[in-house]
């Protein structure tokens, strides 16, 4: 992928989430090292027991991130949507990767340089702060996932990891509509295409979601959070709340 690197257009920096709280300088600096390409499906970004070099970030697209080749059983963690930066605390600690981060679907990948990421983290309050919100939500996320991967109930698993992928922190770039296929959902939950369907369809039913061309639109997110509790109307919380 590094072949195809090439610099961040105007809209593509406007999706970086974390480039607002820099001060003019340290913008600059980061923009200026910023690499941005496009990625194909079932290219690895990042793989198991490779060191890490930069900071990743989707643009557009959709990621896994798994330690499929790793000893134990093969679990999938989370999907990283748009808006979404991974690899922190990798890159903190100057480690190797101990997982995988596939391409679900055609993806625009950003990259920050380890050195420039380090040189922010010391030199940015703000930036910090980002970053400790970021290790923060990530570590719920990531006590979310395992609780998920114990669920047998379909429909509960689907409702949760797609409860997961509207993540406002974690992943501004999503807003209300995510796009998705059924079956590269079907990807990130271990079920298939055509139970994805049912337990979707169930969704709707209930008003949490609604099943649009090339994608989903979340009506009411923390219905989806709390399925299959029925919630109350005035409870609803909109996406981005």
């Amino acid at each position: 992928m590094r072949q195809r690197a090439r610099a961040a257009t105007a809209q593509e920096l406007a999706a970086i989430p974390w480039l607002a709280l820099l001060d003019p300088q340290q913008r600059a600096k980061a923009v200026a090292q910023l690499e941005v390409a496009d990625a194909q499906v079932g290219e690895r970004i990042c793989k198991i027991g490779k060191k890490a070099n930069y900071w990743f970030g989707v643009i557009d697209g959709l990621l896994k991130m798994s330690n499929d080749d790793s000893t134990g059983q093969a679990i999938t963690f989370t999907g990283v949507p748009p808006g979404g930066w991974f690899g922190e605390g990798t890159l903190l600690k100057r480690e190797s990767y101990r997982y995988n981060i596939q391409v679900l679907r055609p993806s625009i990948v950003a990259g920050l340089p380890l050195e420039m990421f380090h040189e922010l983290l010391e030199g940015s309050i703000a930036f910090n702060r980002f970053m400790l919100n970021q290790l923060n939500e990530r570590l719920g996320q990531f006590i979310a996932a395992r609780e998920i991967d114990r669920i047998s109930d379909p429909d509960l698993r689907v409702a949760r990891n797609l409860a997961a992928l509207f993540h406002p922190q974690l992943y501004p770039g999503v807003g209300s509509l995510l796009r998705i296929t059924q079956q590269e959902l079907g990807y990130l939950v271990g079920l298939s295409r055509q139970r994805v369907n049912q337990a979707l369809n169930k969704l709707a039913e209930r008003g949490l979601i609604s099943i649009e061309y090339g994608g989903l639109r979340v009506l009411d997110l923390q219905g989806l959070r709390c399925f299959p509790q029925v919630m109350p109307a005035v409870s609803a919380l909109p996406v981005g709340a």
